[in-house]
């Protein structure tokens, strides 16, 4: 029997969600499984990946062979480095204190690039909030300025009627009163 280390799907449409299992190469996609090894969720920015290292490197020994995708994430997790060192453990190049101590420096770098672009994603987000919101004040001054200029022209419009009306009674007034006078007569 061949053993693959695959992804099975899980999740619902449009937002996949894995779990990183040691299964029969004959089995279905989702189906039957031998272990599950972790998961893996590609919905969150970076990835979220969870791995049993020792489980995943007693596949490896075991002959199990990774599919492209787990590959890389069993990569990405250290655990194909576990499995070269141990290789090197067993032909006596190495012993397991300098194995150990390979593996704990670079999963210690792995983590500080991993978190390095946490932040660097973080300083993004936070800085496109700050320009969206930037714009929008600008947006809305833009607004409040042009409504008050329309309310400014409005009274103004409306200013000079009001004079007009009031130059009209005047000339009406004295007129009534000639006419008034002129019937009295």
């Amino acid at each position: 029997m061949s053993v693959k280390i695959r992804l099975q799907r899980h999740g619902k449409k449009q937002k996949p969600f894995y779990w990183v299992v040691a299964a029969d190469a004959r089995s279905k996609r989702d189906g039957k499984y031998l272990e599950k090894i972790g998961t893996y969720n590609p919905n969150t920015n970076p990835a979220t990946i969870e791995l049993n290292l020792d489980s995943a490197v007693k596949w490896l020994h075991n002959g199990a062979q990774p599919t492209d995708t787990a590959k890389a994430i069993l990569s990405y997790k250290g655990a194909l480095l576990k499995h070269h060192l141990d290789g090197g453990i067993r032909k006596g190049a190495l012993t397991q204190e300098q194995a150990d101590a390979k593996l704990a420096t670079w999963l210690e770098a792995k983590a500080g690039k991993v978190d390095a672009k946490k932040e660097g994603l973080t300083k993004a987000q936070a800085a496109d909030k700050a320009k969206a919101f930037k714009a929008e004040q600008d947006v809305n001054a833009k607004r409040l300025a042009a409504a008050a200029q329309a309310e400014a022209d409005a009274i103004a419009a409306a200013t000079p009627a009001v004079e007009e009306v009031a130059e009209v009674e005047a000339e009406e007034a004295p007129a009534a009163e000639e006419n008034n006078e002129t019937t009295e007569a």
